[in-house]
């Protein structure tokens, strides 16, 4: 079995974090707490307004938190970004990107725009930043980056048709990068987190099961980063079950997922009812 220990890992006081949708959600909470335990984090989002406040609210820190807003999508943003924190702030050592968005996709009422942003946000707005990044990296010589994906790229769940199938491609891009980002000293990983409570999650129009605190999913990918491997899943009781169930005979499987969930029972009018609350939220 090939040990990968000696690929570089970070470290508090050694460069700079660089977290893409900072301003909310686990983006938020993984900046904040990572601030706390004394790593200078550059925080970036659309929004600059509460990108500053949580600049003020880290002041007393032992880390430093930096604002830094850019839009993930705009391909030219997101390369000045990364020259201005290397100028400014100091090598990038762990990149997290995070940035998301999620619009239920159900089969009765499918929508090509839905598909269209959220590639663009969750698989393109990822690789806007992943490109410039490795380019320093190369050049430093070691790295880690951390691409947040989702359980929901396992395999298919109901009313997640394009948020599933864009996981599914970050969760192949990072097993794919891996063979040759092992032979430059840059580490790879990726965050499959099963439900967390965000204000992403909210719009899920059913149970979610083993629905975790966003302060505890956090720090579940801090351990990760800090001494993890190539993928950061939790909670294990609820994505590894996941891990099982893809195994089965499609047949199995789609019975399964159909009890569990109740997807059966469900009127053909849910995934209008879900479009139309997530149009009122977005």
């Amino acid at each position: 079995m090939e040990n990968n220990m000696n690929l570089y890992q970070i470290l508090a006081g050694d460069g700079v974090v660089w977290i893409t949708g900072a301003s909310g959600g686990m983006g938020r909470e993984l900046a904040l707490q990572m601030v706390r335990e004394g790593y200078v984090v550059v925080g970036s989002a659309r929004g600059e307004d509460k990108l500053k406040e949580m600049e003020a609210e880290t002041a007393s820190y032992k880390g430093r938190f930096h604002a830094l807003p850019c839009d993930v999508t705009d391909r030219d943003s997101m390369a000045v970004a990364v020259e201005e924190i290397e100028s400014s702030h100091g090598p990038i050592r762990l990149a997290v990107f995070n940035a998301g968005n999620y619009w239920p996709t159900a089969g009765e009422a499918l929508d090509i725009d839905a598909f269209r942003k959220t590639y663009e946000i969750n698989v393109f707005g990822m690789l806007n930043g992943l490109v410039p990044v490795v380019e320093k990296m190369k050049v430093h010589g070691k790295g880690q980056i951390a691409l947040v994906a989702s359980v929901s790229g396992y395999s298919g769940l109901p009313a997640a048709a394009a948020y599933g199938a864009s996981k599914a491609a970050i969760n192949n891009m990072a097993e794919s990068l891996k063979f040759d980002f092992d032979k430059m000293n840059i580490r790879i990983q990726v965050v499959n987190p099963g439900f967390i409570d965000t204000p992403l999650t909210e719009k899920n129009e059913f149970d979610m099961p083993a629905l975790m605190p966003v302060d505890k999913a956090v720090r579940r990918m801090i351990s990760g980063f800090e001494h993890g491997g190539f993928e950061i899943t939790f909670p294990r009781r609820f994505t590894y079950l996941l891990k099982i169930l893809r195994m089965l005979p499609h047949r199995v499987y789609f019975w399964q997922m159909k009890r569990a969930t109740g997807w059966k029972e469900r009127p053909l009018n849910f995934g209008d009812t879900a479009a139309a609350k997530v149009q009122r939220k977005v």
